[in-house]
């Protein structure tokens, strides 16, 4: 099978292997269930196979076959929430393959091709839209981020310490506060940055023209939602860009803007590492919001 090259990372790990070899089999017997007609896959892809499919009445949709993290367990539970409403609607879950069938965003424009304030607008205008209440299956920010708490020391250790330890003393520090204080909760996603909002003019009507797609979901307060748009670099990777997207989003949404800068700077270190793999420009992001105040 031809895989984007985003997803060679799963080379590297026996679940990963596993789950390649599963892929051919599983792609053949949902396309069969779901009377699908697939092209070549998308190529920006790094968690999941994403292939546009066709409907037998011609809807145009999205094949998705997760990658097995935790993560991502709920995507289906949290796009059956929204239902349509500012995400893209789940037309069909297969839970034994880890397979949804999803509308297609049409152009798909990702909200990084909007120059940063236009983006920024349009991220202001859906996010509400997203803040529902929700409880079960959705895993509670507060026990994610024990998890964070206890995982990060060792995969700081086991990474040969590849950032200084005051950031970790910092972020743990932040996380434990901000994990026990938390306000109204509401359902969160946390990977909504600007790669992960498309441009849906053809399913505009009162729902676009942007939609959310693949959500991590939790249960947890508004502030941290906004934390992948703050750090994320698909809308400029500097200082000044990342306190630009801290303040407007914090003071345009009314949300407390320490709250989100901590919950930023802690969930942002702790996806620093993944399987001893270090991201370089996720520690920038850590040592400028520590450093700015």
């Amino acid at each position: 099978m031809d895989l984007p090259e985003g997803l060679d990372w799963v080379r590297g790990t026996p679940a990963g292997r596993t789950w390649l070899a599963a892929l051919p089999t599983w792609l053949i017997e949902c396309a069969e269930r779901w009377s699908l007609r697939v092209g070549p896959p998308f190529r920006q892809a790094y968690a999941s196979l994403a292939l546009p499919a066709d409907l037998p009445d011609g809807t145009a949709a999205v094949l998705k076959l997760q990658y097995p993290d935790e993560e991502s367990r709920h995507e289906a539970d949290a796009l059956a929430h929204w239902d349509g409403d500012a995400a893209i609607r789940l037309l069909a879950h297969d839970p034994g393959r880890r397979a949804l069938l999803l509308e297609r965003c049409q152009p798909g424009t990702p909200l990084h091709d909007l120059p940063l304030d236009r983006a920024l607008d349009a991220a202001i205008g859906l996010l509400p839209r997203l803040w529902r209440p929700a409880g079960a299956p959705f895993t509670p920010l507060a026990q994610e981020a024990a998890g964070w708490i206890d995982r990060m020391p060792r995969a700081w250790e086991r990474a040969g310490r590849p950032y200084e330890r005051r950031l970790l003393d910092a972020a743990l520090d932040l996380l434990t506060g901000l994990a026990s204080s938390q306000g109204e909760q509401v359902l969160v996603n946390q990977d909504l940055h600007a790669g992960n909002i498309l441009a849906a003019d053809a399913l505009a009507d009162d729902r676009g023209p942007w939609l959310a797609i693949d959500p991590k979901p939790l249960i947890g307060e508004r502030e941290f939602s906004v934390v992948p748009m703050v750090r994320g670099p698909e809308l400029g990777h500097s200082p000044t860009a990342v306190r630009h997207r801290l303040d407007r989003l914090s003071t345009e949404l009314g949300l407390d803007r320490e709250r989100v800068r901590g919950w930023t700077i802690g969930h942002t270190l702790a996806w620093s590492l993944a399987d001893d793999i270090v991201f370089p420009e996720k520690i920038e992001v850590v040592r400028w919001l520590l450093d700015a105040d």
